[in-house]
């Protein structure tokens, strides 16, 4: 399971030019699960996306989350996170999971992190303004 977080000064999502989803001050999320990812994976993720401590405290210092900070968060679908591009110039995505498996994972993870979305597998177009900017990965398969 990948996530790009970038914590944001606004960000909205839409399709057709029709806004779905917008927030204020919080984290704009990125999210793709892929094939084999595990309910670890999942949690892992989740756990990481709402603890991750990027916002600034009274010191200046990022050492606060964006549950601490009462921020919110959109989250859209990014099935490209799976991209494979260790040959030639075309990424291959077979590392994404199918589909509708993995529409069950994104709502169940934007309904964990309370999160406003966008539309599963629809193109769309995401505006943020981007806060620092702070832009941090998150790969359950890299985790230590």
């Amino acid at each position: 399971m990948r996530a790009v977080i970038q914590r944001v000064k606004s960000a909205s999502v839409s399709v057709g030019g029709k806004i779905e989803g917008s927030i204020g001050k919080g984290l704009l999320i990125l999210f793709c699960a892929e094939g084999g990812d595990t309910e670890d994976d999942f949690e892992y993720t989740k756990k990481k996306c709402l603890n991750m401590r990027i916002f600034e405290d009274e010191n200046g210092k990022m050492n606060l989350s964006v549950k601490d900070v009462a921020g919110e968060i959109l989250c859209v679908s990014q099935f490209t996170l799976a991209a494979e591009i260790k040959r030639g110039n075309r990424p291959g995505f077979t590392r994404a999971m199918e589909p509708e498996a993995a529409k069950k994972i994104y709502d169940r993870f934007c309904a964990e992190c309370d999160a406003k979305k966008g539309i599963f597998g629809a193109d769309m177009e995401v505006s943020l303004i981007n806060d620092g900017p702070v832009t941090i990965i998150v790969d359950s398969r890299n985790k230590i």
